[in-house]
C-alpha cells in the first residue's frame, strides 16, 4: 500500500495516515501504518484513532523518540484538526472544557463531573469555518479545532456532548450507531507543529480526501 510521505529525514518521518488504518499493530491483525512504512526503526510518538486520517509523525531513531515523546509530555506539540459535525455551533468560535473518564471495557469515554475518580480535564478550541444544508441531516458544519489536551477520543466525545456529533461517528453519534452501511468518521489531523530533534521549529499539514462529506465544503487555505 502506498503511503503519502510528507517529510522524512534521519530523525523523523511525517506521513498522511489513511483513514481506517491502525497507527500501530492491534488485535485485529489488519495492516497497520508502522508495518506499511517498513523502516528499520519507528518510534510511536502520538496516536490517531483508527478511523481518523491525516498528518502524524514517527521517530526514526531512539534518541529522536525520546526527544519527541518529551515534547508530547510537555504539551509542546501543537495539533489542529478539521471536523464535519451535524448541526451548527451557536458561537462562531469558542473553547470547550470538560472532564472525561475512559470506559476501558467498551473503548469509549464520557463526560463526567470533575470530582469523579479517574476523570481528566479536556480542553479544545474550535472555530466554525462553513455550514451547509443537507436533506439527510440538516445543517452540516466544517469546524477547525485546536487540541489543548490529549485525552482518549477527546474531540469525538466533547463535540458529541455539545450537541455537535461528528458525521459518520458510530460510537458517539446516535444517527450512525445502528447503520449497517460503512461510514468514515469525519475527523482529520490537519496540522502539527513541534520542535524537530535538530532544534528547529517545524510544521506539517494535510487536507482531507476528496470524499463526502468533506467535498461539501471549501477547504481552508494552507498558510
Amino acid at each position: 500500500m502506498d503511503i503519502n510521505i510528507i517529510f522524512e529525514d534521519e530523525d523523523i518521518v511525517v506521513v498522511e495516515k489513511p483513514p481506517g488504518m491502525p497507527c500501530q499493530r492491534d488485535k485485529t491483525g489488519d495492516l497497520d501504518l508502522m508495518t506499511a512504512l517498513d523502516r528499520d526503526y519507528l518510534g510511536l510518538v502520538h496516536r490517531l484513532d483508527r478511523p481518523v486520517g491525516g498528518v502524524m509523525v514517527y521517530a526514526r531513531k531512539e534518541s529522536s523518540n525520546t526527544w519527541l515523546s518529551k515534547g508530547i509530555r510537555d504539551r509542546a506539540f501543537h495539533k489542529e484538526y478539521l471536523a464535519v459535525v451535524i448541526g451548527r455551533p451557536s458561537e462562531e468560535k469558542g473553547q470547550m472544557v470538560d472532564h472525561l473518564k475512559k470506559l476501558r471495557t467498551v473503548n469509549m469515554s464520557k463526560v463526567v463531573s470533575e470530582d469523579v475518580s479517574g476523570s481528566k480535564k479536556a480542553i479544545l478550541e474550535y472555530r466554525l469555518l462553513q455550514s451547509v444544508e443537507t436533506e439527510e441531516h440538516g445543517a452540516l458544519s466544517l469546524v477547525h479545532i485546536v487540541l489543548l489536551t490529549g485525552r482518549h477520543h477527546q474531540i469525538r466525545v466533547q463535540l458529541s456532548n455539545a450537541g455537535l456529533p461528528l458525521w459518520g461517528d458510530t460510537k458517539y453519534n446516535g444517527a450512525f450507531t445502528n447503520r449497517k452501511d460503512w461510514t468514515q468518521v469525519s475527523l482529520w489531523s490537519h496540522r502539527i507543529k513541534f520542535r524537530h530533534p535538530g532544534g528547529r521549529k517545524v510544521s506539517y499539514h494535510s487536507l482531507p480526501e476528496d470524499a463526502y462529506p468533506w467535498n461539501l465544503f471549501e477547504m481552508p487555505e494552507i498558510k
